[in-house]
């Protein structure tokens, strides 16, 4: 294989908070065809524009070499494909390869000898070469290892952080071959000023990627069974937290809702693969099983508080201020915030949705709840704080009592205000 690759055109397939990044870092030094089914979200590319705030336009504007397009056509000229989709679970926890295996149909119908494809979506360990590559031998009709190759190199992009942009993250790269993997090493070396690190095998990486997420999943239901179980001892978590945290090696998690395209999906890749080769792995189920708890939780936590203060829950108004995954981003993807609503839901509150990062018509058209544009002072009879947005820690306790009624109740989830301040926190 020939390692001199400044000639080769990169496809991007994907671009969502992954992809687009990738595809901005590479298109300001070489040719680079952005490729994504969505034609709307092609058209706002085009003129400059990202919903998901992850690029500015100014930087958009900076690669001069990356093109954009919703037509598959498009991508045959390229000799490196990188897949950037989603891999998300389906209604019963199980891995839905769709939007990979589709991705792979795609390239495999424009792949020629020589060519490489990398995927960067997080999936359990063996998913490229044993679901991936049939596809790509069937709608190429060329051989695996001989005539095409593969890599792997996990993304690790956290929507929503400037502090740690693509460039400045270490890179995980691998190949199907030892050529193969020096060539998709030095293709990431070029765009990673934080370097890379090459993994012995395409297993390795898949298998590093889904442990990173697994691990923060369980170290935060940890910090969640604790809170429960210090909320029951009348003990203060944060305090609790804050006081271990005065020793060098603890662990700085704090409870919370755990939702997201990653830590709230990936346990659940690994946990399927395990039970493949005979083994039910209890740790990571039992994680996943009191995270995926915790709205129930909450829920239960804001309506017994409103009984105690003989506030009427059937009749209640309760907002809901945040409803992304994660806070100072636009991303709802698999948020958990929507649970804590169903609940509350069904206890019979009435609740608004109150979140300055997320669209009107995106809440609407993608979640199916009330959304308020203005804050209404005097109004609701709860108010839960369950995104940390840079918005709310300016309203500050003050404004936020005024948004209730004379009797009500403030959750904080987390930690924005300061202690004492709220009358619930987890």
């Amino acid at each position: 294989m020939n390692v001199n690759f400044k000639d080769k055109i990169i496809a991007v397939i994907g671009l969502g908070y992954v992809g687009l990044p990738l595809s901005v870092e590479f298109g300001k030094k070489r040719k680079v065809i952005g490729f994504d089914i969505n034609a709307k979200r092609i058209s706002d590319l085009k003129k400059g524009i990202d919903h998901t705030l992850e690029v500015t336009s100014e930087n958009l504007s900076k690669a001069k070499k990356l093109q954009f397009t919703n037509d598959f056509i498009e991508i045959k000229e390229a000799n490196i494909f990188i897949v950037t989709v989603p891999t998300p679970i389906d209604k019963n926890k199980q891995p839905d390869l769709t939007f990979l295996l589709k991705a792979s149909e795609t390239i495999g119908k424009s792949l020629k000898p020589g060519d490489i494809v990398i995927y960067e979506s997080t999936v359990y360990p063996g998913a490229t070469e044993e679901d991936c590559v049939p596809v790509l031998e069937e709608y190429s009709g060329l051989k695996f290892n001989i005539d095409f190759f593969c890599g792997y190199s996990p993304e690790r992009i956290n929507p929503g952080d400037k502090d740690h942009p693509i460039t400045a993250i270490r890179k995980v790269t691998s190949g199907s071959s030892p050529e193969a993997a020096e060539e998709i090493d030095q293709l990431y070396s070029s765009i990673i000023t934080a370097g890379t690190y090459r993994a012995p095998s395409i297993k390795v990486a898949e298998a590093a990627k889904v442990i990173e997420n697994t691990q923060r999943d369980l170290n935060i239901a940890l910090v969640n069974e604790l809170a429960i179980i210090f909320n029951r001892m009348n003990i203060d978590t944060q305090a609790v937290l804050e006081a271990a945290g005065t020793k060098w090696n603890f662990l700085p998690f704090r409870p919370g809702l755990v939702g997201g395209h990653c830590i709230g999906v990936d346990p659940y890749y690994l946990t399927y693969k395990a039970q493949q080769f005979g083994y039910l792995p209890e740790i990571i189920l039992s994680g996943r099983r009191l995270n995926d708890g915790m709205a129930v939780h909450i829920a239960s936590q804001m309506i017994k508080e409103m009984m105690k203060r003989n506030i009427q829950v059937s009749t209640s108004k309760i907002l809901i201020m945040g409803i992304t995954f994660k806070e100072n981003c636009p991303d709802l993807r698999n948020t958990k915030v929507v649970d804590v609503i169903k609940e509350l839901d069904d206890y019979g509150c009435k609740v608004d949705v109150y979140d300055p990062w997320v669209k009107t018509s995106e809440i609407k058209s993608e979640l199916n709840f009330e959304f308020t544009q203005k804050l209404k002072p005097n109004f609701y009879d709860g108010v839960i704080i369950a995104v940390a947005h840079k918005e709310f820690f300016k309203l500050g306790i003050k404004k936020i009592r005024e948004l209730g009624k004379t009797k009500h109740i403030v959750y904080d989830l987390k930690y924005v205000l300061k202690p004492n301040e709220a009358d619930l926190k987890l």
